[in-house]
């Protein structure tokens, strides 16, 4: 007796089809355009999570950057001073310190400043 593929195949085909609702045209409904843009979408996403955090990054750096020269310093200058102060803060914390905390922010300036 020969066994036959047919529920395995449309199990498959069916987790593809999901993923590429929303797409264009033939992308969402013709079997080899759907595999084809879904393993490109798939692609693409994985690369944008990693960019992702660079952007974040220099977005922090923008904050902090725009926080020192209102406190009379520049950023290369502020975490230069940071890091001969021996203070260990990630730019993600310091950019939440810059846009809630003024003051606190300021007093690291300083002591950035004295370092």
């Amino acid at each position: 007796m020969r066994i036959k593929s047919g529920v395995t195949t449309r199990a498959h085909k069916k987790k593809y089809f999901k993923l590429a609702k929303g797409n264009y045209s033939a992308k969402r409904t013709r079997w080899r355009m759907v595999k084809q843009q879904v393993e490109a979408s798939l692609a693409e996403s994985y690369i944008g999570r990693k960019d992702k955090k660079g952007t974040f990054r220099s977005l922090w750096i923008e904050r902090i950057n725009a926080a020192c020269r209102m406190n009379d310093t520049t950023y290369s200058r502020f975490i230069n001073g940071l890091t001969k102060a021996g203070i260990t803060l990630n730019r993600k914390m310091l950019s939440e310190m810059a846009v809630r905390d003024g003051a606190s922010f300021r007093k690291l300036v300083s002591l950035a400043q004295g370092a």
